[in-house]
């Protein structure tokens, strides 16, 4: 039962750490595409155009 116990404990811990690693090396990442996405939007709604989804149908 011990071991089952610290076996749950280890598995549990290196989910974890490959999480932690996942989220740490991609958050930059994340970070720029939503600055990019924002600036993008921006220019959207800052150059006036009429050229939404809607109006192409």
């Amino acid at each position: 039962m011990l071991w089952k116990i610290i076996g749950v404990v280890a598995v549990v811990w290196i989910a974890l750490a490959i999480i932690g690693a996942l989220i740490k090396g991609l958050f930059p990442i994340l970070m720029i595409s939503a600055v990019v996405f924002g600036l993008y939007l921006l220019y959207k709604a800052v150059s006036g155009s009429n050229k939404s989804p809607i109006n192409r149908l």
